[in-house]
């Protein structure tokens, strides 16, 4: 039998019933007190009350306590800003001109709307993935990053050991601070990836090439966006060189960051991953190296020549997107060099959903990997969502070095994989294979 329980209408007036008593009329007045719930009532407190609440906590001085407290990559940005000297933190930080294309890759991730599901069983939350043929435990890698040890003196050995415990993997740059074979004895049982710049001189190449195919690296990432080098202004105005230089604003600068001084003074020089050691400013190195005659043709090259992977990075165009597969390339990465070339570059998030249309027309299974702006899980979420196979991060890993070393790598890593799961729970997802282009929309602006 169904019952029906009307709600109670307090407005409404009740149906006489024969057996209803009058009530006694009201008093005329009544104490204001005799209304007010026990809990309200002012009374001076306890210790007993107190004691609960006193929990006074012990400062913690300790690197492990200052890297627990940043809860974000701007956090640690904060620290690594305090922690390094003013021309390292720079060329970090800093981009190419007016850092309009930075910008714009920052703000394109906060011009969105997620768009949650609800009512899906989201208790068990699965960041992994398959990248080029092989899994990894987050979807998203370590970006290779030039002069690295310049930022903290672990450098490279930190990003590729922190990458190898979380099951993700690391890039080692042309332009790095530690060898190909040292990177790979630091980080044995971790999947390794060598970036390559081509130069002019083609047997360095291929030297370099045999060298990463030895020591087990299964991806090449061509960089192609360096003709030349960009007009980055903080390293023009810091007067940034390779080493750095100890002049009057260094030293003055280093009192305040002993620590970072300290441990670059009583480590190994830098040298390069790749090159003889070198004295002169960032922006000749660069000019040096980089060919500005590299065409298809070179790509053709590579793709005899290497048996791994090969992914194209720096891809800013639809069509160059497609060209390169066309040309052998197994993956590409939308790119513009973290807004370190061209200044008013395209945006690489914006670019992700056409790139992802045409490659689905192509009917082609490459790749799509996407960097330049990321700087929570969020963004990551966002990036797979639009198409994205795989990010890689550069900034944010780089803060985290500054931070803290190693631990801050480790720091940066545990930061955005909270933000994944987080968000991916609460779009209602609990796969990333799950995500699609329905949870996320671009505003307009």
């Amino acid at each position: 039998m169904t019952h029906t329980i009307q709600p109670n209408n307090p407005e409404a007036t009740p149906a006489p019933d024969a057996t209803d008593i009058p009530a006694a009329p009201a008093p005329a007045t009544a104490p204001a007190a005799a209304g007010v719930p026990a809990a309200l009532k002012r009374r001076l407190p306890k210790y007993s009350d107190l004691a609960p609440l006193m929990q006074f906590k012990k400062p913690g001085f300790s690197k492990e306590a200052r890297l627990k407290r940043a809860s974000t990559i701007w956090e640690l940005r904060d620290i690594a800003k305090r922690r390094t000297p003013q021309a390292p933190f720079d060329y970090t930080d800093g981009a190419a001109e007016g850092e309009i294309t930075l910008r714009r890759a920052r703000e394109a991730f906060l011009d969105i709307e997620f768009r949650p599901g609800i009512l899906r069983n989201v208790s068990a939350i699965d960041l992994s993935t398959e990248i080029l043929g092989k899994p990894s435990r987050l979807p998203v890698g370590i970006a290779p990053t030039g002069f690295t040890r310049m930022m903290q003196s672990e450098g490279e050995y930190a990003g590729s050991q922190a990458a190898e415990a979380a099951g993700i993997p690391y890039t080692l740059s042309t332009m790095g601070t530690a060898s190909i074979e040292d990177v790979a004895a630091a980080a044995p049982n971790g999947r390794n990836w060598f970036q390559l710049y081509l130069w002019t001189d083609r047997d360095r190449s291929l030297e370099l090439i045999e060298r990463a195919a030895k020591a087990g690296n299964d991806t090449l990432m061509v960089t192609v966006d360096t003709a030349v080098a960009g007009a980055r202004l903080r390293d023009v105005r810091n007067g940034m060189t390779i080493p750095p230089a100890l002049t009057l604003k260094t030293v003055l600068d280093a009192s305040y960051r002993p620590a970072w001084w300290f441990n670059f003074l009583t480590h190994e020089p830098l040298t390069f991953a790749s090159l003889s050691r070198y004295t002169g400013t960032v922006a000749d190195l660069i000019n040096s190296m980089f060919d500005p005659t590299l065409t298809f043709e070179d790509l053709d090259w590579l793709r005899e020549t290497w048996k791994g992977n090969l992914v194209v990075k720096g891809i800013q165009t639809v069509e160059d997107a497609r060209r390169v597969v066309d040309h052998g390339a197994d993956g590409v990465i939308l790119s513009n060099h973290g807004g370190r070339q061209l200044d008013r570059a395209p945006i690489p998030f914006h670019l992700l959903p056409e790139v992802k249309q045409a490659f689905t027309a192509d009917n082609t299974d490459a790749a799509i990997m996407l960097d330049t702006g990321i700087m929570s899980g969020a963004d990551i979420v966002a990036a797979l969502a639009l198409g994205a196979d795989f990010t890689l991060i550069g900034r944010a890993y780089l803060y985290g070095l500054m931070a803290g070393g190693r631990a801050g790598v480790d720091r940066t890593l545990q930061i955005l994989e909270k933000d994944m799961a987080r968000t991916m729970a609460l779009l209602g997802v609990s796969k990333v294979s799950e995500l699609t282009p329905d949870h996320v929309r671009v505003l307009n602006k």
